[in-house]
């Protein structure tokens, strides 16, 4: 099965980029991430963590 897959990406001009285009999305993601963590208010987080557990904010799926 993958020598057909390996054979027909062997034909295609240029094809070795897509590789390291995917490997720089994915590092340029995880990296923004990273930082946005770390730079995030620490009252936001403490905020939205406990977003689950109000009980003040009436919800409209009730029976």
């Amino acid at each position: 099965m993958l020598k057909f897959v390996k054979q027909n990406l062997e034909q295609i001009d240029g094809v070795e980029v897509y590789p390291i285009i995917s490997l720089l999305i994915f590092f340029i993601f995880f990296a923004a991430l990273f930082w946005w963590v770390f730079t995030a208010k620490k009252q936001h987080i403490k905020e939205v963590s406990n977003l689950p557990l109000d009980d003040s904010i009436s919800n409209n799926n009730t029976l």
